[in-house]
């Protein structure tokens, strides 16, 4: 016998803020569970609403999210690895430095802005330089280390947020005791490029770089991150909705 499986209709968007309408007026509730993913947990228990395939204003697939109003720690919108492809192997070679963790291998974490140079080893490293269509990291010597182009940085972003549905949440305490209040949710569609761009030259996005090294000498790309604080996720779209 086979068995029938059934396809739950997904919700219209008035039934979305409903559910999340009912989930403010709450209040504060206890965390479902303990640690950073709490928050998610916690709203998707509540609401019952699916993590894709929700119907947004222009009729598109959203996912949900949702993140703590007060967060210190910053959300990677995506990771994508400098062009061109031996990037890696020469920011390594000329910036790394042996590895705290004593295994002769070489390593680069650094955090890379638009305003100023960071600093490697004692001295000026590169930074960020913002050009028409891309973003080129150059050293303090003038000389261009690698970029992203637009249209990369744009199919990256957009494969990962085809569009969202944001609740932002107050937090208070901490561990198991840690409660939230989700009382602010945005519909998010429609990567904004200069938006984007805007956002990297005030240094509100920031660029990860962790690099290690494989036991044969190649490197390893740990995930070269585009990070913001959760609080400014929005201000990467070009179009947002406030429904609650």
């Amino acid at each position: 016998m086979v068995e029938e499986k059934f396809q739950i209709p997904p919700l219209t968007e008035d039934e979305i803020r409903c559910r999340l309408v009912r989930i403010k007026n709450k209040g504060f509730v206890v965390t479902h569970r303990h640690g950073p993913t709490g928050v998610g947990k916690t709203l998707e228990d509540l609401s019952g609403i699916p993590e894709n395939n929700l119907p947004g204003p222009d009729h598109r697939c959203y996912e949900l999210k949702s993140g703590r109003k007060n967060s210190q720690s910053m959300l990677t919108l995506f990771t994508k690895s400098p062009l061109p492809p031996k990037a890696n192997s020469e920011l390594l070679k000329r910036f790394g430095y042996l590895s705290v963790k004593g295994n002769g291998r070489k390593e680069l974490h650094t955090t890379v802005l638009s305003s100023e140079f960071n600093t490697l080893k004692g001295q000026l490293g590169f930074k960020i330089v913002i050009e028409r269509d891309r973003l080129v990291l150059v050293s303090a010597l003038g000389d261009e280390l690698g970029f992203w182009d637009k249209e990369t940085l744009r199919e990256r972003f957009e494969t990962k947020y085809p569009g969202l549905l944001y609740v932002k949440a107050e937090s208070r305490g901490r561990g198991i005791r840690e409660e939230f209040w989700f009382d602010e949710a945005w519909f998010l569609w429609d990567f904004s490029f200069d938006n984007f761009v805007r956002l990297v030259r005030e240094d509100v996005i920031k660029t990860d770089i962790r690099i290690g090294q494989y036991p044969d000498g190649r490197p390893h790309d740990h995930g070269t991150g585009f990070r913001v604080m959760p609080n400014k996720l929005e201000l990467c779209f070009e179009h947002r909705q406030r429904i609650i």
